[in-house]
């Protein structure tokens, strides 16, 4: 008991040696200012259950009952109870202790070394490399109630370090295993581990191997298991819901050109790549970028040669190498201008907006490799074009046009479908991020699903082959304002005139020519 801090904010007291300490916890717990809820330890919340008590200053509590003691095996990885309240630690003698809500496994072993950290006061944890050999000993029970992890979940905190420190923190590893595994008497747990390591580095045989990631890693696609369960909570909640059918209106050549003026300088805008709307259509209908904002106008140019195509719309990948494929052909496309961002290769270092940290550079190819099963597995045209667009933005393959690339990919799967396609306005542009911001970080799909089934309904409304008639609609919707105070309006989507010609080069709209 510290006499410095007040009783009611120590939520735990232990007995002492002491006697005037002893007698004033007698005192206390006799007049009920105290409870025991284990051996020499007391609390004054009366009101909560001990377990609770216990599970928050769990540590404290070990450290306290037991100087010295060793945090290991699976608790030296977890720092946490396993799912049967079973915490694991090694000391000069074999016992379990029960208190309330957790048991402690304590088995005789050797102390900590200079290689273990202390962790509280008298509670010590293995280090890393030992923590690992503990976790590949034989262990007679299975579940939350062994000592040891299952292997496949060793092989994915390996594959972690390789991720985080390259095939050098692991091979630096493996090298402090080999030098502790004598003193700890545990050259056959380096010998598995020795052979696990070689495994993912592809330098001994892979057969060992038992968990994806770390197969997919030993066969040259190693992959970013974090993103790839975002990835299958948005495809769950995708193929969970009905989709109605919604049908592209601008059916027309003309229309569809008109719609992709828009698309793609509404897709530029969002970036930062800002124009008026007529210095924007100079560029379209010039094909000339304007004088000092040579990159900038490529940028609108490219992604209009690609959004107002239909053929190249039409176009969606049938397998994983021929995303690939897509993916960095239409990058070339875009980023015909930047040089210096690689058009149509992969980065080669990590990028980041904001705090958002994307996939490692080293991870893009399998990561889309295995994020395309989900996609393959889902049906309607929406629900593929939502979840391409996720990935693609999630992965961000590129060193940069990683946004407007996954827009184009996004409407591609509606064009390919005959569905209508996706414009994010400038209005709507917080409400675009703060969706994705909140599938990345919360691993909540329901706001992004919603968000872009009102861009779709909003984008359903810009139609026809007269382009000051879309200019109206976009201004009446606030399409192109900035600022909190603006909100995105959606104006009853107009009927198409059933007597309206084709595109036959006749009409006097104001529509785009090629």
């Amino acid at each position: 008991m510290d006499k410095d801090i007040p009783l009611h904010l120590q939520e735990v007291i232990f007995s002492s040696s002491n006697p005037e300490v002893s007698r004033t916890i007698g005192k206390l717990e006799k007049s009920r200012k105290l409870k025991k809820i284990a051996p020499r330890v007391y609390t004054p919340n009366l009101e909560e259950d001990p377990a609770e008590i216990v599970r928050r200053n769990l540590f404290r509590i070990i450290g306290q009952l037991y100087p010295g003691i060793l945090l290991s095996h699976r608790s030296a990885l977890e720092y946490r109870p396993s799912q049967t309240g079973d915490i694991f630690l090694t000391h000069t003698h074999n016992r379990k202790v029960e208190l309330p809500g957790i048991a402690l496994n304590i088995m005789r072993g050797p102390g900590a070394t200079g290689s273990d950290n202390l962790f509280t006061d008298g509670l010590y944890v293995s280090g890393q490399e030992r923590a690992l050999l503990e976790n590949l000993q034989e262990s007679r029970k299975v579940g939350g109630q062994s000592k040891t992890l299952p292997l496949p979940e060793i092989e994915e905190k390996l594959d972690q370090i390789v991720r985080v420190k390259g095939e050098e923190g692991l091979n630096e590893l493996r090298d402090r295993a080999r030098l502790i595994s004598g003193t700890l008497g545990m050259e056959k747990e380096f010998g598995k581990l020795d052979r696990m390591v070689g495994a993912i580095l592809s330098t001994k045989p892979t057969n060992i191997l038992k968990s994806p990631v770390t197969i997919a890693r030993a066969f040259g696609h190693p992959y970013d298991p974090a993103r790839l369960e975002v990835f299958e909570q948005l495809f769950v909640q995708l193929q969970q819901r009905e989709f109605a059918g919604l049908p592209d209106a601008n059916d027309t050549a003309r229309a569809f050109r008109n719609f992709a003026f828009y698309e793609a300088y509404f897709s530029n805008f969002i970036e930062g790549t800002r124009f008026d709307v007529q210095e924007a259509l100079r560029i379209i209908e010039t094909g000339k970028p304007l004088p000092a904002r040579d990159e900038d106008s490529h940028d609108v140019l490219g992604t209009y040669q690609i959004v107002a195509n239909r053929q190249e719309m039409s176009i969606t990948p049938e397998d994983a190498g021929q995303l690939l494929e897509i993916l960095r052909y239409r990058h070339r496309t875009l980023m015909v201008a930047r040089p210096t961002k690689n058009p149509g290769e992969f980065k080669d270092r990590n990028n980041r907006a904001g705090d958002t940290e994307f996939v490692d550079h080293t991870l893009v190819r399998g990561t889309l490799i295995r994020g395309f099963d989900f996609y393959r597995a889902l049906n309607h045209p929406f629900a593929k074009a939502a979840y391409m667009m996720f990935m693609v933005s999630e992965v961000h393959p590129f060193l940069d046009g990683n946004g407007r690339l996954a827009r184009v990919m996004m409407n591609a799967e509606l064009t390919a479908a005959g569905q209508t396609k996706i414009i994010i306005p400038t209005v709507f542009r917080e409400d675009y991020l703060g969706a994705l911001r909140q599938l990345t970080r919360r691993n909540e799909p329901d706001t992004f699903i919603r968000m872009l089934q009102r861009a779709q309904r909003f984008s359903a409304t810009i139609t026809g082959e007269d382009m000051d008639a879309m200019q109206r609609v976009l201004e009446a919707s606030n399409a192109f304002r900035e600022g909190d105070e603006h909100i995105l309006r959606i104006p009853e989507a107009p009927q198409r005139n059933p007597w309206e010609p084709d595109d036959d080069g006749q009409d006097n709209g104001r529509g785009i020519r090629r």
